[in-house]
């Protein structure tokens, strides 16, 4: 039996009720990894050999994540932000972003990428849709990319970015981990760029993801840290952010065209702003980013649920996502494989 509509207050008649949890915070986010496979090794996301990566046959099609994404567009969700791993790992993405562009309510994508494989692929994305891109940086320095990184590909990151600035994305977001004793010295050159280009460099605070337990809690450095530094070369005020969905705290240099920003789920958690839900590359709705709450999609998709029924399981869904994570500094937190995960 089809879903009947309701009139919502203020909204459209006939429309479907938004998507909410039990805790009333609207779901309009919608995140989607498209890959567990990676480019990169970085110190933070995963060990130098890599990760048992999910097989083949388990990860979502393209068109299973479009029935998912029009079932969740029915009922509120506007923006996708399409993760990995590393998104651009996965052949044809292009054409996901088309495909998802074309469904009804969606009209805000996103990707978050290391930049490697960027300039290659911005026009082609561009032409697709997309709308808005992240990009991971956490030094400027070709030693400390490897370092960090464990592969080579600084100069193929900065002309990532350069080539979203041309192709008008915006805003183009720069994320940062910060380490101590590994690129904490940085940060004021990164905040720095924010002088010279209109992008919004976000420090994010190191987090525990899986294995690197014993680097979090060795190289921690908290936000009010991380913008003590900064002022030093100049004093900050707090601005608004740009478009998007992320969870930073915005700062800018007087005249500076772009934006430093902080994201802090240790010493300052935004749990209560939570407007998002995940979708694993395996097809598992995720409730909440350092929890274990999910719901599986894709055997209903595969076993040919109609999208009411996706719908139903949705906001099934919402009376198991947490009011907020418990997250402290040096303990296990959930199955979070990268750090694509974070951000908006």
């Amino acid at each position: 039996m089809a879903l009947e509509t309701i009139d919502l207050v203020g909204g459209l008649p006939g429309t479907l009720a938004p998507l909410a949890d039990q805790f009333r915070r609207p779901i309009t986010y919608l995140r989607i990894s498209v890959t567990d496979r990676c480019n990169l090794r970085c110190v933070y996301c995963m060990p130098e050999e890599g990760l048992p990566w999910i097989p083949k046959p388990e990860i979502l099609t393209f068109e299973e994540i479009e029935r998912i994404v029009t079932a969740a567009a029915a009922i509120g969700v506007r923006s996708i932000r399409l993760t990995g791993g590393e998104p651009l790992v996965r052949r044809d993405l292009p054409q996901l972003v088309g495909m998802l562009s074309a469904i009804p309510g969606i009209d805000d994508i996103a990707l978050s990428t290391n930049g490697i494989m960027l300039e290659q692929q911005i026009d082609e994305l561009v032409r697709a849709g997309l709308r808005r891109v992240n990009v991971s940086l956490d030094t400027l320095r070709e030693d400390r990319f490897f370092a960090i990184a464990r592969r080579k590909g600084l100069q193929r990151v900065l002309g990532g970015i350069d080539a979203a600035l041309r192709a008008g994305l915006g805003p183009v977001k720069i994320n940062c981990v910060v380490m101590r004793g590994k690129n904490d010295d940085e940060v004021a050159d990164l905040a720095a760029l924010t002088r010279e280009r209109a992008v919004f460099v976000r420090f994010i605070e190191v987090m525990p993801v899986e294995d690197n337990l014993d680097l979090q809690r060795d190289t921690y450095v908290s936000a009010d840290e991380i913008l003590a530094k900064i002022g030093e070369i100049g004093e900050l005020r707090p601005v608004e952010g740009p478009g998007g969905n992320g969870p930073a705290r915005y700062f800018a240099f007087e005249g500076a065209p772009g934006a430093v920003g902080v994201i802090s789920p240790l010493s300052h958690d935004y749990c209560e702003r939570c407007n998002r839900v995940r979708l694993s590359a395996d097809g598992r709705l995720r409730l909440c980013l350092f929890g274990d709450q999910h719901i599986d999609l894709r055997a209903p998709v595969r076993n040919g649920a109609s999208r009411d029924e996706l719908i139903e399981i949705f906001r099934g869904s919402m009376f198991i996502k947490p009011e907020r994570h418990h997250l402290r500094l040096g303990e296990q937190s959930s199955r979070m494989r990268a750090f694509s995960e974070i951000g908006g």
